[in-house]
C-alpha cells in the first residue's frame, strides 16, 4: 500500500486513566476470566453506558442533523458538488473519511465546514486546509 493512500481502520485509539483500584478490580475480572483482558473489560464497559444513552444519542444525533456511522467523500463526490455550485457542511458521528486523492484546493472549494464526532481520516493536508472550518 502507497504511504498516501488512506486506509479506514475500524477503530480508534485512545488512552484513559484510570485509578489504582479500579484497574486492580479490573485485573482481577480478568485474572478470574470473565474477560480475555482489560480492552476487552473496557470495551464492554463503554458499550454497555452507550446502550443505556441510546435514545439520548438518537434524539440529538436527529436534532443536529448527524449522519450516523461511516461517510466517505470521494474526489468524484467533490468535483460533483463542486460542478453543481454547492459546498458540504458536513457532520458525522463516527467516521468520516475524505480519500487520498482529494487536494486540500479541492476540499476547501467544497467543503464548507465540517463536524465529525469520532475519527476523520484524510491526508495530513486535506487535514491542514479544513483546520478552520472544523468545529
Amino acid at each position: 500500500m502507497l504511504p498516501n493512500k488512506l486506509k479506514p481502520a475500524d477503530s480508534e485509539k485512545i488512552t484513559i486513566n484510570l485509578g489504582f483500584v479500579d484497574l486492580g478490580q479490573i485485573d482481577l475480572l480478568v485474572a478470574e476470566s470473565f474477560y480475555g483482558n482489560r480492552s476487552d473489560f473496557i470495551r464492554t464497559a463503554i458499550r454497555n453506558q452507550l446502550r443505556s444513552h441510546a435514545d439520548a444519542v438518537q434524539q440529538v444525533v436527529a436534532r443536529k442533523m448527524l449522519v450516523l456511522g461511516m461517510q466517505h467523500f470521494s474526489a468524484d463526490d467533490l468535483r460533483a458538488v463542486q460542478a453543481a455550485g454547492q459546498k458540504l457542511q458536513i457532520r458525522v458521528l463516527g467516521l468520516a473519511t475524505i480519500a487520498a486523492d482529494v487536494t486540500p484546493e479541492l476540499a476547501l472549494a467544497t467543503i464548507d465546514s465540517i463536524d465529525v464526532l469520532g475519527a476523520l481520516q484524510a491526508s495530513t493536508e486535506v487535514k491542514a486546509a479544513l483546520a478552520s472550518r472544523q468545529r
